[in-house]
């Protein structure tokens, strides 16, 4: 025997060395039921798993929709997962395992190439390379005489407060309320809105957490709070029947989830808290066309307004929104639009390498109420990122009306910079400003904070000439300011500003003070003022007067101020005799 014929076969116990030894053969694992049988448990699993990825993730079941290929792929592999389970293994070869495994398989692959397929060429259909000009028309763009189409603001029409401000005096007002403030928060998401002619803010209220919802989910959030931007007031405006829609529910009463179920199909980009002329609480969902390809050039198609107590909604084209709606486009998609126009509408190429004519949007953004609409405005500026506006632009929220207006300026921070170097010695910081007409002159309007967030005075900044910079503690006081430096650097004749009444005009009053009353507004103590055989009361600011502080009942005073109809009127100077 040739020695290297000889196996190794091991020693093995109880068996004749001269007895081959058996292979060991590894039985294939049956498999769970019939063909039939298995392709339903894996449908009916992946059935499941579809409807409970579903109410989470809330997908839109639209074809311009690249979540809606996503949940497909997802739902392709869970099915084909469930079958490679149940089939068991059919052979104890590899090879032949994966050729019977392919096979059941094929119809799952082919949804997913198809998926992935449709996602690269959508993808592909709207790439701004070959579509820059159908970007650039997104915003049709007019261009406008800013003295003549933005009209001078009424002075009580002005908003005194940023976002951080309002949102700050309405966690103040709720802390103020026991029964609200232990079970709700303030919403930091408030919305700048017109209410019956005036500009104001409105936040709604989140349960604290899933306990306190599951403690009022009977009744609902009962209040909201209403910010007045131009008298500072803060009102928790309490509702009959409570909020049972909102970001904090839970279940089919949470907002998206209630949306989604009504309206499968809709793609939704924005989702903001308004309230109607009667003060009544509704949901204003935007609703996503896509204009470019099969996933780009989101643009707005109309929106759903959805009642935030009953949940009772209706969807409107965007021609035929209420007039009372203030929101429908919202400001991140307007800018996105306009930049869009700004640097395609000479074609891609040119953005890239001659960059004629191309222009963009400065940093940041606010709102100006004008003929009951909430309009956007920011600033243009050149695309090499120089640090002056070429022009700017007002786009109303609810029809996207786009107006440019051409006028070479200090861009917004570098006004902002000039108004705190005014009263550098305050360390006040400025909030992004508004852009206003003042007697036919494009004017920054901001106010100076302290450093707890409190509004202590107000600023105006000429776009044109920004180093004409006027300060006062009340607006009629900076605005009087403002025009004497306007006269100063021969801007303007020497006439009087039209929204301010004049020295002379000024109404004087003699009296003893029969009731005083007191409240902290933004940080400073006001005093409000009710003189024998009188029905107003007047403020007085004791930052302002002092004197104010050492008032009492039965003390005389004298007061001047500018005639009003008001209760409430804002003494021009005040005297303690």
């Amino acid at each position: 025997m040739n020695i290297f014929d000889f196996k190794f076969t091991g020693m093995h116990m109880g068996q004749n060395q001269g007895e081959p030894q058996r292979e060991k053969v590894i039985r294939p694992r049956k498999p769970k039921g019939g063909p039939v049988t298995r392709v339903l448990l894996s449908l009916l699993v992946t059935l499941v798993f579809g409807g409970i990825y579903f109410y989470i993730k809330l997908p839109a079941l639209n074809i311009h929709n690249r979540e809606l290929y996503g949940f497909v792929v997802i739902l392709c592999i869970v099915f084909s997962v469930c079958m490679v389970l149940l089939q068991g293994f059919r052979s104890s070869s590899v090879k032949e395992y994966l050729t019977y495994t392919k096979k059941n398989l094929t119809a799952p692959l082919i949804l997913v190439a198809l998926a992935v397929a449709v996602i690269v060429v959508g993808t592909l259909s709207g790439w701004i390379v070959f579509r820059a000009k159908a970007y650039s028309e997104l915003m049709p763009m007019n261009t406008g005489d800013f003295a003549e189409e933005v009209s001078e603001i009424n002075w009580n029409q002005i908003p005194l407060l940023d976002e951080d401000s309002a949102n700050n005096l309405a966690n103040r007002k709720l802390g103020e309320l026991s029964d609200l403030v232990s079970q709700f928060a303030v919403d930091d998401a408030s919305a700048q809105i017109n209410y019956q002619g005036n500009p104001v803010r409105v936040n709604y209220l989140n349960y604290n957490d899933f306990f306190k919802w599951w403690n009022n989910r009977g009744e609902g959030i009962p209040a909201y709070v209403m910010i007045d931007m131009r008298t500072q007031e803060v009102e928790v405006v309490r509702l009959e029947e409570g909020i049972k829609y909102s970001p904090s529910e839970y279940f089919s009463r949470d907002l998206m989830r209630h949306l989604r179920f009504s309206y499968p199909t809709l793609m939704f980009d924005d989702v903001n808290f308004e309230i109607n002329d009667d003060g009544t609480p509704y949901w204003i969902a935007s609703v996503v066309e896509k204009r470019i390809g099969l996933f780009d050039g989101t643009d707005i198609k109309g929106a759903v307004l959805m009642n935030a107590v009953t949940g009772d909604s209706e969807y409107y084209d965007i021609a035929d929104v209420p007039s009372w709606v203030d929101r429908a486009y919202s400001a991140d998609l307007i800018i996105e639009q306009y930049d869009y126009y700004g640097e395609y509408h000479n074609g891609f190429w040119n953005s890239l390498f001659g960059q004629t004519d191309c222009t963009e949007t400065t940093d940041g953004y606010n709102f100006i109420a004008q003929d009951d609409d909430v309009w956007v405005y920011t600033g243009v500026t050149s695309v090499t990122g120089d640090r002056g506006n070429i022009g700017f632009i007002l786009v109303n929220q609810r029809t996207k009306e786009a107006h440019y207006y051409s006028c070479a300026g200090a861009e917004e921070y570098s006004a902002m910079s000039s108004a705190e170097g005014a009263v550098q010695q305050y360390s006040y910081r400025a909030t992004f400003p508004l852009l206003l007409n003042i007697s036919d002159q494009p004017t920054y309007f901001m106010a100076l904070k302290d450093a707890a967030g409190l509004v202590k005075m107000y600023a105006m900044v000429n776009v044109q000439q920004y180093q004409i910079v006027a300060t006062g503690n009340t607006v009629a006081d900076c605005q009087r300011r403002y025009h004497e430096l306007l006269v100063e650097n021969q801007i303007l004749s020497g006439q009087e500003p039209e929204e301010e009444k004049p020295k002379e005009e000024a109404v004087s009053i003699s009296g003893k003070v029969e009731e005083i009353r007191a409240a902290d507004m933004e940080g400073d103590t006001v005093y409000f003022l009710k003189l024998e055989k009188g029905e107003a009361y007047y403020m007085v600011n004791a930052r302002t007067y002092p004197a104010a502080v050492l008032l009492n009942e039965g003390d005389n005073v004298s007061i001047t101020h500018y005639p009003t109809e008001d209760t409430l009127i804002q003494v021009e100077t005040f005297e303690r005799k």
